[in-house]
């Protein structure tokens, strides 16, 4: 079963690339555009991809900021989560992925069950947010942070989380191989490495450790309600939403890295949507 859905995700990768870019107007590589927030409610129970925007106090190399691989990822998830699974994808009138950017600040924030943060190393959350997150997930949110790489980013991002949910009540844990968001559609023997596509680049494809000795290891870990439901999921040392972003760039960066990222983020989509 495994052979022939990873088989499945190649074919309709290839198959969809042109396709998508007809159809939905999907745009390769990173640009810039302005934060889409929500104008309204959503009238739908469709999927729909959530990015945080919140403030950062520092830089990291490489990094964005709330909008790193905004919104090519979010876009690209959401295209490929429609084809590959039974999962009703919100789009908008004009045929596009209908992804919105929040602050936790936002009233809308409780309309979107899953949220996604990017470069989490360089967040600062005011009390206000650290309140509302917390009510967020308490109340049955979901969070993935993604693309944050080594020491320091981890220990900023450890620290910001802890005053949301306090480790001594939610601690943190190393998602095991048998947990169900690693088997709910395809099964995920390894979380994979994946650099940005700049960093591949540059060492010529042969390194994947955007920080060098102090990122060889890919994290995948997460919090717990007392109940055993994931409220948080942590990719660190890997950047899965540049698999997404960047699926049209390059024939090997798709074979070796999007095929992977793809499997990664529909397995977490679907178990925050039905957890």
């Amino acid at each position: 079963m495994r052979g022939r859905l990873t088989a499945a995700l190649v074919v309709v990768a290839i198959a969809g690339s042109t396709a998508v870019v007809a159809q939905r107007g999907w745009r390769g590589g990173w640009y810039r555009m302005p934060p889409k927030f929500p104008v309204e409610a959503p009238t739908h129970r469709a999927f729909t991809f959530s990015r945080i925007l919140y403030d950062s106090d520092r830089r990291e190399p490489g990094g964005q900021g709330w909008h790193t691989d905004y919104p090519s990822a979010d876009q690209n998830l959401m295209i490929r989560l429609s084809e590959m699974t039974t999962t009703d994808v919100g789009f908008d009138r004009y045929d596009e992925p209908d992804h919105v950017v929040v602050r936790l600040t936002d009233d809308a924030l409780f309309d979107y069950p899953f949220i996604f943060m990017s470069d989490v190393g360089t967040i600062r959350l005011s009390d206000v947010e650290v309140a509302r997150l917390g009510q967020y997930l308490e109340k049955g949110g979901f969070l993935w942070v993604d693309d944050f790489w080594g020491p320091w980013a981890w220990e900023q991002w450890l620290g910001e989380i802890s005053r949301v949910l306090p480790p001594a009540t939610y601690p943190i844990f190393d998602i095991p191989d048998e947990h169900p968001i690693r088997r709910i559609q395809y099964e995920v023997e390894e979380i994979p490495q994946i650099p940005s596509i700049q960093h591949w680049r540059r060492s010529g494809g042969y390194t994947t450790s955007e920080r060098g000795r102090r990122s060889e290891e890919v994290h995948f870990r997460g919090i717990a309600d007392a109940d055993g439901r994931l409220l948080v999921l942590m990719s660190h040392n890997t950047d899965i939403a540049d698999g997404w972003e960047r699926e049209g760039e390059d024939y090997e960066f798709f074979y070796r890295f999007s095929v992977r990222a793809y499997a990664v983020g529909i397995n977490t989509v679907i178990h925050a949507m039905t957890n």
